[in-house]
């Protein structure tokens, strides 16, 4: 690693950093190229693609599952351990700032961002299929109540705390980088306490850059196509529209076109009215399904499944394949791992975008527990509420998840009085969180490919987002939910060391910043200290009781004398 003198924070002021760049055309060129390249080959190349996914998915699996499971842990300590540090206090950006988005909206853009579609996705789907069939490890009986208590454990460490600290610690460096120091909004830019501030701007920053963008699109990919798969099977239970692939790839060409109204309309208009909407929808739908759905029982569920999930997190978040079902990992924790690390440099990127002027303390706050706890009370809601229709026979919602598990939302909706109103807000609530997942993926991929422009050019957004729903498109052709997946696990695979690199040149950055107090140097010298006024006092104070003594000595020989 390059041992280049690093800039370090001031503490009263920091270096704005570029508003506006031009693109760095290297970096799109083979960006875009090499996109387009893999998009090509699987299209064209179905069969030889499929074989080669196949076989690297499980060399990755076998080889290397045991790094996402560690990765994933760092990650999540490395957050509580910075936030509860001296490091909190520092304010990411000048030490006066105040913060660009009110709390609600900061709140609504990084939770739309950050999961929107994979929970109306999971939100009912995954509890139902731990259900039905429990994790291996777990050895409960399927379709039992410890199976429900299982479910929802399993649902809350798939979404809750570990996938935000996957995002967080992005966040947290990028959002340091760029409005502490003035660099960049890029990866790269959190890598100069490693490699140097003029190797970031070469080819080592371009490559990293270059991963970034490619673990981008794939992980967005994957949201959008399963948002696609989702809205397909709405039309279908709403309005009769048959379920196909011309269906889904009609909705993906027709929700980007929505989204590239969207990009043209800013930050600070489409992006955030949209995300604020669907917070809104979200919390009239739950709201809706808890007061008509099995109200007490989604009370009893929220304290025991947290308890539960708190009791079982150190077992869960260790577990490998040497004991367990390797093959269930693969399709469970290790894809989930894989595709928050693939989404990391787009939600990273983007919180850091909308967080300038909090301190450490209250973005890694806000960022692990806000929507986490939201997380924790959907899937209490929505899958609690599933569950118990299952459990009780007031529905079959097993019937309806061998349509898939993007039917179950739905079947479970229709369970319930106003089944289609409901299930038409739901498809809105899905096609708005691709709109805005498209829209905060596209703006994060044109700033990483304008040398870091926290507003990049309108066409490179648009560009990307286009790139990234054909990737969508042709993936959900060629192999499905499957195929997806595989994508996400096999570009998230290179991404995990940049992240653990991440987090050492965040750390090493941190060290230096005068705003976080007096380090471990300074305190060792407050120790010795206290230890030599310490030690000064037992000294002055076996002074005085020895010169007592030889007082006492001279006047007990005094009055000897005299009585002599």
């Amino acid at each position: 690693m390059s041992m280049e003198p690093v800039d370090r924070p001031q503490s009263g002021s920091a270096p704005a950093p570029p508003v506006t760049g031009s693109p760095d055309r290297v970096l799109v060129s083979v960006g875009m190229a090499a996109v387009v390249a893999v998009v090509l080959w699987a299209w064209l190349g179905e069969e030889s693609f499929d074989s080669a996914s196949s076989t690297s998915l499980a060399w990755v699996l076998s080889n290397f599952g045991w790094l996402f499971v560690v990765a994933a842990d760092v990650f999540l300590v490395l957050c509580l351990v910075i936030a509860f540090s001296r490091f909190g206090r520092i304010r990411l950006g000048e030490d006066d700032s105040e913060p660009e988005f009110g709390n609600l909206a900061w709140v609504a853009m990084m939770f739309s961002a950050g999961m929107g579609i994979g929970l109306m996705f999971y939100g009912v789907g995954e509890p139902l299929t731990h259900y039905l069939a429990p994790p291996p490890a777990s050895g409960v009986r399927p379709e039992s109540g410890a199976a429900a208590r299982t479910a929802l454990e399993y649902s809350f460490f798939h979404w809750t705390l570990t996938p935000w600290a996957i995002y967080g610690i992005v966040g947290l460096a990028l959002a340091y980088a760029v409005f502490r120091k003035g660099r960049g909004n890029r990866l790269s830019a959190a890598f100069v306490p490693l490699i140097g501030a003029r190797r970031a701007e070469s080819w080592q920053g371009r490559a990293i850059d270059l991963l970034a963008v490619f673990a981008t699109v794939f992980g967005t990919a994957t949201s959008l196509g399963l948002g696609a798969l989702q809205v397909a099977e709405g039309l279908d239970l709403t309005v009769g529209v048959s379920v196909s692939q011309a269906t889904e790839l009609i909705i993906i060409a027709a929700l980007s076109a929505a989204f590239v109204l969207s990009a043209f309309s800013g930050l600070h208009r489409g992006i955030k009215w949209l995300s604020t909407l669907n917070i809104v929808l979200v919390a009239a739908v739950m709201v809706f399904v808890f007061l008509f759905g099995p109200t007490v029982y989604v009370l009893d569920t929220i304290p025991a499944s947290v308890g539960g999930y708190l009791q079982n997190l150190l077992p869960m978040a260790t577990r490998t394949g040497a004991f367990s079902d390797h093959a269930w990992l693969g399709a469970w924790t290790i894809f989930y791992w894989a595709w928050w690390l693939s989404w990391a440099p787009f939600v990273g990127t983007f919180i850091a975008r909308i967080s300038h002027g909090r301190t450490i303390r209250e973005f890694l706050v806000g960022v692990l527990l806000v929507p986490s706890g939201a997380t924790v009370v959907w899937f209490c809601v929505m899958g609690g509420t599933a569950l118990r229709l299952e459990s009780t026979g007031q529905a079959d919602l097993a019937g309806a998840m061998e349509d898939g598990v993007e039917a179950s939302l739905f079947a479970m909706l229709d369970a319930l009085p106003i089944g289609t109103v409901t299930s038409f807000i739901a498809m809105i609530l899905v096609m708005t969180y691709f709109i805005t997942s498209a829209d905060s993926a596209s703006l994060v991929m044109g700033s990483l490919t304008s040398r870091g422009a926290l507003h990049p050019p309108s066409w490179l957004v648009v560009a990307w987002g286009v790139l990234m729903a054909a990737v969508a498109a042709v993936l959900l052709v060629v192999g499905g939910l499957d195929s997806l997946q595989t994508a996400t696990i096999l570009v998230a695979l290179p991404f995990v060391v940049v992240m653990l690199l991440l987090c050492w040149a965040l750390l090493r950055e941190l060290r230096q910043d005068p705003a976080a107090g007096p380090g471990r140097h300074h305190a060792l010298h407050g120790l010795q200290d206290v230890v030599r006024t310490m030690v000064g006092d037992v000294v002055a104070e076996r002074d005085r009781a020895r010169h007592h003594r030889l007082r006492r000595a001279a006047k007990a020989r005094r009055d000897s004398d005299d009585g002599a």
